[in-house]
């Protein structure tokens, strides 16, 4: 099997010493691996800044969208209405979770290249008094779109409301003050900035929202609150976990202090990102979304003709080794190029050169 780069939103490109470890079986009832887990909780609280007498983490079985459905399900009740704030399809996927559980919800939609607005957002806040929650999208890697956290966290303050973020594909690889912004729930996946494999989603929770949660889930298995008390207790989870994932993670988060933490992942990521844009603009190939609102995680471009076969150019690349992302927008013809993993600068100037020489030859 060809070995690949993955210049993708996640999975991505891991070490060998992350995936070297996964070549052992362990038991999930062993003291060992439940300290693993532990361990794990306890890095993640340091990560988002937050103490742990306020704030607790859990890991929950599944991809990023089983962690998001588990806050979901868990910390919304009958009696609550949340407030969605969608610019993606990641935003627009709560919607869908909102709907199946039978939440009751209002949601504030922008297009998918722009911000959501604070007077539109406290305009909506002042009008209805039933609202209790904001949930919100941090990075939309349907777009690479980075929203702003800071003002929706800081009106959530200000109206008293509980604020869930899913940050799946930012915690790890942008900073977050979890605790100094009010976070009350914030949602990340194994597999993206913390570089480690696809299995389990990770819920960091302000733990008098979470105490308050008993009961309230309408899923056994995404009970948020309940995997929480099995797991606090000795770091066993209520059923069978991803063991070789969970290793993998614990080695990961050892890569990422050894790297420099978040700061020094952000400042690889971001060089990464400036330095693609800056190239593929130079050969005429544009982003979607405008430099003061893009992330450092994944770039959306727009294709550069009319003419431009995303298939015949993903099988150029991918054959000289790397591998994108089609485009998530219906409205224009867009392909995705992600910048974590283990991705350096070298990456991407090989990258920029294949595209080039395939814009320069079959591509024209």
């Amino acid at each position: 099997m060809k070995t690949y780069k993955l210049l993708t939103p996640g999975p991505l490109t891991t070490t060998s010493t992350v995936k070297e470890v996964m070549l052992f079986d362990r038991c999930t009832w062993d003291d060992e691996y439940k300290s693993v887990t532990q361990k794990i909780r306890s890095e993640l609280l340091t990560f988002a800044g937050a103490n742990p007498d306020e704030y607790t983490a859990v890991l929950m079985q599944g991809s990023g969208t089983f962690a998001v459905e588990s806050v979901m399900t868990s910390a919304i009740s009958d009696n609550d209405k949340v407030l969605i704030i969608t610019n993606g399809a990641y935003g627009e996927r709560i919607i869908q979770m909102a709907e199946y559980i039978g939440l009751n919800y209002t949601e504030y939609r922008v297009n998918y290249d722009e911000h959501p607005e604070e007077a539109k957002l406290r305009a909506l806040l002042a009008a209805d008094p039933e609202l209790t929650h904001i949930a919100m999208v941090h990075c939309e890697t349907t777009t690479g779109i980075l929203n702003p956290l800071d003002m929706v966290a800081r009106l959530s303050k200000e109206y008293g409301k509980t604020l869930i973020i899913d940050a799946m594909s930012s915690f790890g690889g942008i900073e977050i003050d979890v605790a100094g912004l009010g976070i009350d729930y914030l949602i990340s996946s194994a597999n993206k900035c913390i570089q480690g494999v696809p299995g389990f989603g990770f819920v960091i929770a302000k733990l008098d929202k979470l105490t308050a949660c008993q009961g309230i889930s309408r899923s056994l298995s995404l009970d948020l609150y309940d995997q929480w008390k099995g797991m606090d207790k000795d770091g066993k989870w209520r059923f069978t976990s991803p063991t070789h994932v969970v290793a993998a993670f614990a080695k990961a988060i050892d890569e990422l202090v050894e790297e420099g933490g978040v700061p020094a992942r952000f400042a690889r990521y971001q060089q990464n990102n400036r330095l693609l844009r800056e190239k593929l603009a130079s050969i005429g190939i544009h982003a979607y979304i405008s430099e003061e609102k893009q992330s450092p995680i994944i770039t959306t471009f727009l294709f550069p003709s009319e003419s431009f076969s995303f298939g015949d150019f993903y099988a150029y690349v991918k054959e000289r080794g790397y591998v994108i992302y089609p485009g998530k927008l219906t409205d224009v013809d867009t392909f995705r190029i992600g910048n974590i993993g283990e991705i350096y600068v070298e990456d991407i100037e090989q990258l920029c050169d294949i595209i080039g020489e395939y814009l320069g030859g079959i591509g024209q």
